[in-house]
């Protein structure tokens, strides 16, 4: 979120590097607490480093499974604790296969833009 400068009313947006150390920092947490996480990146403006003032990350959390429906995922990640707004897609294993097999234009785009930030699916 904005922050305000020490003695001044100005707001200001943290910069795309503030924002990736906050990121990488909230990711190693996340990675640590979840057990279930099998890979948790990054796409859109931040992974193609063409962030600016006002926006926002878009994650992907895989999951090896889930109880929850999909739309009731993101409420288990503390996404607030990022230093701008977030949103977050949590898809369990077999939904991102069958995401990644049947392609389309999302599908596309997370293949091409997005940055790995914890991956156990390969053992990294």
């Amino acid at each position: 979120m904005p922050v305000r400068s020490s003695n001044s009313s100005v707001l200001r947006w943290p910069d795309a590097a503030a924002v990736g150390a906050a990121l990488a920092t909230w990711a190693a947490a996340e990675a640590a607490r979840r057990p279930e996480l099998v890979r948790l990146g990054c796409f859109g403006s931040y992974a193609r480093r063409e962030a600016g003032v006002g926006s926002d990350l878009d994650l992907v959390a895989v999951v090896e499974r889930s109880d929850r429906p999909f739309l009731e995922r993101p409420r288990d990640w503390p996404t607030e604790k990022l230093p701008v707004p977030a949103e977050i897609l949590v898809y369990t294993l077999p939904e991102w296969d069958r995401l990644q097999r049947t392609g389309g234009r999302f599908a596309t785009t997370l293949a091409t833009e997005m940055v790995w930030l914890v991956d156990r699916s390969t053992g990294a």
